[in-house]
């Protein structure tokens, strides 16, 4: 990191490598590109260190912290004329449409399910994408996100059903399509 002090405190740097690879994963999920994600979350380290005091002084410095990753995400995103690449990105990295039966049919159900992802709110969408498509654990996704385990399950579960939702009007609009 640049322009900091060569000594960081030690609860930053327990911090740093507590949190950097979710926020690394997260961010390349939105950025479709792993040096952009790096990028992005360094960005982000960098504002908090300068702010470290402040943050530790927050109700919930992870929360805070998250907060301005994603918001680093966006701004590489606005830097390189590129908006979010969850559809682009997750899609493709799909370990069960390497061995599908029907790569095809998987690769819509894959596009149909991550259009869905992009439909929920903020707070969902992390959990999502932590939880199901990254593989991380409820107690870590809580950590990451500075919320309670039993808010990632509760949060999960809506998630779950607005995807349910979600997914029963795109299968009734494609068979619509097809009726046509």
């Amino acid at each position: 990191m640049t322009g900091l002090p060569d000594e960081l405190p030690p609860d930053f740097r327990a911090f740093h490598q507590l949190h950097r690879g979710a926020y690394v994963h997260r961010a390349e999920v939105y950025l479709g590109n792993r040096a952009d994600a790096e990028e992005a979350v360094d960005e982000a380290f960098e504002q908090l260190a300068r702010s470290w005091t402040r943050v530790l002084a927050m109700e919930n410095p992870a929360a805070y912290a998250w907060k301005v990753m994603k918001h680093r995400a966006i701004d590489v995103a606005r830097a390189r004329n590129r908006g979010p690449c969850l559809v682009d990105n997750a899609t493709f990295e799909t370990a069960a449409l390497r061995d599908a039966i029907d790569p095809i049919a998987m690769l819509e159900e894959s596009l149909n399910l991550y259009q869905a992802i992009k439909k929920l709110p903020e707070r969902q969408q992390d959990v999502v994408i932590l939880l199901h498509c990254r593989g991380y654990t409820v107690a870590q996704t809580a950590t990451h996100l500075g919320i309670t385990e039993a808010g990632v399950r509760s949060t999960a579960r809506y998630a779950r059903r607005r995807l349910q939702q979600l997914l029963e009007t795109t299968e009734g609009n494609n068979a619509d399509d097809l009726a046509h």
